[in-house]
């Protein structure tokens, strides 16, 4: 058996493991899971981008924001919980037709779910105002990233498809901290394929790295936020049926669109959820507590 299979085998395992948790922890009455129209749309649009590797997380959260769909404290956990299964077939699309080092891949998946496992239980139980900050903060790193990419500002890349030690330590311990950082909303799609160019390799080579990194973590690291609860149910359903059939449209039937304009297009709508999350932090954190409720005497 060879590396990729046993790389296929262990995705396979580890996406019927996640959609079996999943499954039961809803019958156990965590209410209505039927996503509405818009809920859906959300779904494809983003995950259509995702596979063109423009990432999922700034624009889902970006349209969370804008038609109130989901509470900020839950938004780290619906990202995760929703956007798993469509990566996970992202994984195993690119994986299959993107040569690369089979060590240097494995290394770096290992690196990022080790990183989303330490960062998930972290995360899902931090308070709202402290996510509100820490989400603004990741959605204007996100719509910085794609603004250097559009000024060309960061390194092409080499032609190598793998790396070899000190290198592949760095590019392990990058997708560590990448990893960690996906469970606070900032997607692993464009510091990925920055880490990439740095360290030399081919840019084309990001994408079973990236996609196999999310396809792994996300799954592990929901699996907090689905028992800690701290998630919405019905956006993340929205996200994983209609994040499915948009990663095959554009996978298979997408050859040329242009990129450049689509991140432009999502750079000014992150900003302006940034700034909308921060803003929303700085309100809850003027409002008075509320006064304890009066006990009752016998």
């Amino acid at each position: 058996m060879t590396a990729k299979t046993m790389l296929f085998a262990a995705l396979g395992v580890v996406a019927l493991v996640y959609l079996v948790t999943w499954v039961r922890q809803v019958r156990r009455g965590r209410g209505d899971p039927r996503p509405g129209t818009t809920q859906l749309a959300i779904g494809f649009l983003t995950n259509f981008f995702d596979t063109l590797g423009i990432g999922s997380f700034a624009p889902t959260t970006s349209m969370f924001k804008l038609n109130s769909l989901v509470p900020d404290e839950k938004i780290p956990g619906t990202l995760n919980v929703g956007h798993a299964l469509p990566t996970i077939l992202q994984a195993f699309i690119f994986i299959a037709i993107v040569e690369v080092d089979m060590t240097t891949l494995i290394g770096m998946i290992a690196a990022s779910v080790a990183g989303a496992w330490l960062g998930a239980g972290v995360v899902a139980s931090w308070p709202r105002r402290r996510v509100q900050i820490g989400m603004g903060l990741a959605l204007l790193a996100a719509a910085s990233f794609f603004a250097m990419t559009n000024l060309h500002l960061f390194p092409p890349g080499g032609e190598t498809r793998g790396l070899t030690s000190p290198l592949l330590w760095a590019g392990i311990a990058g997708n560590f901290v990448l990893g960690a950082l996906m469970t606070l909303g900032i997607g692993l799609y464009a510091p990925c394929m920055i880490l990439v160019a740095l360290l030399g390799m081919n840019p084309r080579v990001a994408f079973p790295i990236m996609m196999g990194s999310c396809a792994f973590l996300m799954p592990i690291g929901s699996l907090r936020f689905i028992t800690k609860d701290s998630y919405s149910l019905k956006a993340a359903v929205g996200l994983a049926i209609g994040g499915i059939p948009a990663v095959l449209f554009a996978a298979f039937l997408v050859k040329q669109i242009p990129l450049e304009l689509l991140r432009w297009l999502v750079f000014a709508v992150v900003v302006y959820a940034a700034v909308a999350m921060l803003r929303s932090s700085r309100s809850d954190a003027a409002t008075p507590a509320p006064s304890p409720a009066p006990t009752a005497t016998p």
